[in-house]
């Protein structure tokens, strides 16, 4: 029995990051900085905590830290370890 696109359940954005905690992901913020790291939390204002976190400008790495909290609002967009 196939499932038509219309019949399914609509992916929840929270719900799929809840899924990623202790998996690697990729943080884009709106001032087009990017982190990516293990994430380790997630909350409901989608505010995120990483760790083993590198802070990327492009394809440059600018630093590496250990831990870095990041404000949900200040996100443009999440990729998930398969994507990148």
């Amino acid at each position: 029995m196939s499932t038509s696109p219309s019949s399914q359940q609509p992916k929840r954005p929270l719900s799929t990051l809840q899924r990623a905690v202790n998996r690697r992901v990729a943080v884009r913020l709106k001032s087009e900085i990017e982190y990516r790291g293990k994430m380790s939390n997630v909350d409901s204002y989608m505010n995120l905590i990483l760790v083993n976190a590198e802070e990327f400008d492009g394809a440059d790495v600018l630093a590496n830290y250990g831990k870095v909290v990041i404000r949900g609002n200040n996100v443009l967009f999440i990729k998930l370890e398969k994507e990148f």
